[in-house]
């Protein structure tokens, strides 16, 4: 058996220089005893993974608002791509997997029902604003717990990737940097197969000067770009990718935005969601307690309309729908 310690030795023996090392992280904001066996990131992407958040994003939209269709990526399903490029690139770079991944499966635990678009209403009706990022470092740090009730208290390494996997503040670790460009290495490349998949585009439609410079297909842009950035960050103490590459992926980012995340023929769907997120958040607000008792439990030490933001943020897209219906359109004679 291999026990925490020797575990520990062998990251100082195998990993690059740059690798964050498990014995050295900053540590949890409560003492724990270590564990004899895993290291403490192991134990925080364990916690994650078994986390009643983590399961929640099974039903969370990725574009495709409550899809029928199962093939159609979910939250859920694009963590674990986030999850499998970053650790692709983690080992390629000789760094520390296990905190790699730790943080690629926490980094959207935080996201609204409806994706993005129920982002942006949460956004603009409730003070202060809403950004999945930072929902994401308050799952884990106030509402997620334990079957004992006890906090998460993951290490900062892991909170600090969390938060910082979107946004221009860059992740104190290089495993937190790969997370952050691994996420947007998958959703761009999905949301394009997703996009072709529903009939929102056609393949003749895509940037040809881009797919000529990533590849035509889903598994050769994912190719390309995981192999531009284990060449382009290889020795180096941050995470970089060639300019080449990174203007083509920004390229069909750009892309994606205008005829796919804020195209016109969305806006009816966009319209519904404005109606559901934001009807929802006044009627809590007047009704708190027919909120789930977790939430309404927040009230007294975060204030009202903080439990009100948790309590639609946790909500799945189909859980948001049927307590929308449920409130505001009851079946006659019910």
């Amino acid at each position: 058996m291999i026990t925490r310690e020797q575990y520990e030795q062998l990251e100082y023996e195998r990993l690059s220089p740059f690798a964050a090392k498990a014995a050295e992280t900053l540590g949890r904001d409560l003492p724990e005893e270590k564990c004899g066996v895993r290291s403490e990131y192991q134990r925080d992407r364990d916690r994650i993974i078994h986390s009643t958040a983590l399961r929640r994003l099974m039903h969370k939209t990725q574009v495709f608002i409550a899809p029928e269709n199962d093939h159609y990526r979910t939250r859920l399903t694009h963590t674990l791509e986030v999850a499998q490029i970053s650790r692709t690139i983690a080992r390629g770079l000789a760094l520390n997997e296990d905190l790699t991944e730790a943080i690629a499966m926490g980094h959207d635990l935080g996201h609204t029902p409806f994706g993005h678009s129920g982002e942006h209403v949460l956004n603009k009706i409730h003070p202060g604003g809403f950004h999945h990022n930072v929902q994401s470092l308050r799952v884990v740090e106030v509402l997620e717990k334990s079957p004992s009730g006890k906090p998460l208290n993951l290490t900062k390494e892991v909170r600090d990737g969390i938060l910082n996997h979107t946004g221009p503040v860059k992740p104190m670790t290089l495993e937190g940097q790969v997370v952050k460009i691994s996420d947007r290495v998958a959703y761009i490349n999905h949301d394009i197969d997703d996009a072709l998949r529903g009939g929102v585009l056609k393949f003749e439609d895509l940037p040809e000067e881009y797919l000529a410079v990533l590849g035509e297909t889903h598994s050769a842009r994912i190719n390309t770009l995981v192999t531009d950035l284990m060449e382009s960050s290889e020795g180096k103490p941050e995470i970089q990718m060639s300019p080449e590459r990174l203007e083509a992926m920004n390229g069909l980012r750009s892309f994606m935005f205008k005829n796919v995340y804020r195209a016109p023929l969305r806006q009816s769907e966009m319209e519904q969601i404005d109606r559901i997120v934001t009807q929802l958040y006044e009627y809590f607000l007047e009704h708190p307690e027919e909120m789930n008792p977790e939430y309404y439990a927040l009230i007294p030490e975060w204030g009202i309309r903080e439990a009100v933001k948790d309590a639609i943020a946790s909500m799945t897209d189909r859980q948001a729908i049927r307590t929308y219906e449920g409130i505001f359109m009851p079946h006659f004679g019910d």
